[in-house]
Parts: structure tokens; sequence; C-alpha cells
């Protein structure tokens, strides 16, 4: 079953073309990766996927629903981990998932106790009552996956989950995913990591400068193309994910 089907997917800024005709699926309880540089589209791709960002041309469904005819149906089946912290700071971490949880008409007295729950699967429970700037990097990004969650997502979009981090935080993150990911949730994020796609990913769309030059496995990738995925994305591009 296709959760995302997009053909000929375009989105214009006047003469920049974020995204160049794009076509791609995303299938249910897959993680799907763009991989690419800082400029390469992968950002763009999500907010059009979230129903954030109207695309300029193409055609693209999620849930098999067309994202121009009801976008407030599907963002209220998915859940947005975005690149930036925009936690409330002056609400406590619990209360920070129980007052999002408002945007998908869930009562307190439901959103309470799964925010709990949450915390618990986020490793925050003894953090609940805690303000926001008092937490490391790694526990707002931890606290972010949380919220994603709250509304019990059919479809997890993550936009470079683990930029910033520490190995140790990162690590911590990707353990969270996987554990998601083995429960049948559907992921789909952008990285620049190679790592974080390899272990992560059963697909990725490697992307340059709004196009999409090849998607498949990383191992198959890797296998085709030979070398690691960076050597991959230079082969296919011309030049290294850093450009």
């Amino acid at each position: 079953m296709r959760i995302i089907t997009a053909a000929g997917l375009t989105k214009h800024y006047r003469s920049l073309k974020a995204l160049d005709g794009i076509d791609f699926d995303v299938r249910q309880g897959e993680c799907f990766g763009f991989l690419g540089p800082n400029g390469a589209g992968k950002t763009t791709a999500l907010r059009i996927i979230s129903c954030y960002l109207p695309p300029t041309g193409g055609a693209i469904a999620v849930f098999g629903i067309p994202v121009h005819d009801d976008p407030s149906r599907i963002k209220s089946r998915i859940g947005v981990m975005p690149q930036d912290n925009n936690l409330d700071p002056d609400l406590s971490v619990c209360e920070n998932l129980i007052v999002y949880a408002r945007y998908f008409d869930i009562p307190k007295g439901e959103a309470a106790p799964y925010a709990r729950e949450l915390l618990d699967f986020v490793e925050l429970s003894d953090k609940a009552n805690v303000r926001i700037q008092h937490l490391s990097g790694g526990m707002k990004h931890r606290l972010l996956l949380a919220r994603a969650l709250i509304n019990h997502p059919e479809l997890l979009i993550l936009d470079e989950p683990t930029t910033g981090l520490d190995p140790h935080s990162r690590h911590a993150v990707w353990e969270k995913l996987n554990t998601l990911k083995s429960k049948n949730t559907t992921l789909i994020l952008t990285t620049h990591y190679m790592e974080e796609a390899e272990l992560l990913c059963d697909r990725v769309a490697i992307m340059d400068a709004g196009r999409i030059v090849a998607v498949d496995s990383p191992r198959t990738l890797m296998s085709a193309h030979g070398g690691n995925l960076e050597q991959v994305y230079l082969k296919l591009t011309g030049r290294g994910l850093a450009d």
C-alpha cells in the first residue's frame, strides 16, 4: 500500500526551482529518506507532504487524498518533528504535549495520560514538570519526537531529526525511531548523515538541485555504484554532500 504518491511534483519561487518535477512513493510501514545537501529540495518536499506548502505543479496524494482536496484531514493523520525547536518555553515538558494535543481536538483527560506514556517512551518522565530552557539539546529533540506522536499518527515526518546532536543523543533518537518502525509506523525523513540513512531507511531518494537522481535501498545503491552513500552521491551528482 502506498501512503504517498507523487508525480511530476514541482515547487517554484520565481526563477528558483526548489523541486523540479520529482516522482516518488512511500510505502506503508517503511522508512523513506530524502538524502542530499542543504538546498537540494528535501525540506520543501516534506512541507508539501505535510500540507504546509502548496506545490506549483504535478500531483501528490497522501493516504490517497490529493493535498489540494482535504489538507486538514491529512494533517490529522500525520505527526511532524521539525528541524528547529519550536517548543513553548513558558510551559513545562508535559504541558507542551497536553497543549499541543488541543490542535487535534484531543481532550485533556485523554491527552494527559498519553503524554505521560510518551514521556516514558522518550525517557523524559523525570523531566515532566521541568521548563524547556532547562533541557539539553538531546532532550529537546526527544520531546519534539514525543510531541509529534501525540495524535497517534499513521505517518511520521522528520526533518533532519538529529542535526546538531552529539553522537550519544543521536543514537538515542535513532533507537526510538527504530522502535516506531518495528511497530509499523511509516517514517519519512530528511538527512545528510550517511550513517543515519543506512541505519534507518529502507529506501532513500538521492536529491540534487530539486531533482531526484536515484531511489533505492542504501545497500542496493552502494552495491550498484560502489562505495558508501556519500561516494554514491558524488558519482551520481558530480559533487559532495558538503557542496
